[in-house]
């Protein structure tokens, strides 16, 4: 049967928060050149149906003019259930079928080329010589534009970086093999050693690293050392 022209829209509206991670009504109207109030419309149907989320903006985007900061809206669990298998199914089938055939090995030289991939585009920085709290910072920001909606700030005695989506996360659920690497490469980006938390391949709501804070020296054992 097919689907009606509402129906349709209402999917490109799901998939665009899908792929392009957590979005507030304004952005998806104009990336989909859809009236705000189409939008809206479509938007409450998806919140009804449960499979997307109306949440407050993160604390860091609160707007600096005036009026209330505008909600964005996220992919539920039920969501990434109904949408995101369609896109991942055939890269677990392809992943398990080069498993099966050829080798453990393949997977993880190809979670590793993903990792690789990730680090060179934050050649900068990794290069720079700013503190670990900066640097944090503008990896939350790369990861943001690759799909993952990531913010960073202080977590205790260290900084912390959240990924408040994961467009791979059907697949890394099969395969973890893709969340070590990409945690080593934020180890090697930020360098500096990091704890994975938690990860939303593994049924957590958001992806949290951990960076601790350096241990410091005191002269003397610099010298010893």
């Amino acid at each position: 049967m097919k689907r009606n022209e509402p129906d349709r829209t209402r999917d490109q509206v799901a998939k665009a928060i899908l792929e392009g991670g957590p979005a507030t009504a304004a952005d998806l109207a104009d990336r989909l050149k859809i009236t705000p109030a189409g939008i809206r419309r479509h938007l409450d149907s998806l919140i009804s149906e449960g499979v997307l989320i109306a949440r407050q903006p993160y604390p860091s985007a609160v707007s600096k003019g005036r009026g209330r900061p505008s909600k964005f809206f996220v992919m539920s669990d039920k969501g990434r259930e109904k949408f995101e298998h369609s896109y991942d199914d055939l890269a677990v089938s392809a992943l398990k079928f080069m498993s099966s055939k050829s080798g453990e090995h393949l997977v993880k030289e190809f979670a590793q080329s993903r990792a690789i991939e990730i680090e060179r585009k934050a050649e900068l920085i990794k290069k720079s010589d700013k503190s670990i709290a900066d640097k944090s910072k503008s990896l939350a920001k790369l990861l943001t534009t690759e799909g993952f909606a990531a913010s960073a700030g202080k977590k205790g005695k260290g900084e912390e970086i959240c990924q408040h989506h994961c467009p791979i996360a059907h697949v890394a659920s099969e395969f973890p093999q893709l969340c070590d690497e990409e945690t080593a490469a934020f180890s090697r980006i930020l360098g500096t050693h990091v704890q994975r938390l938690a990860t939303i391949a593994h049924g957590d709501g958001v992806c949290t690293t951990y960076i601790p804070a350096a241990v410091k020296t005191n002269k003397r054992e610099r010298a010893n050392a």
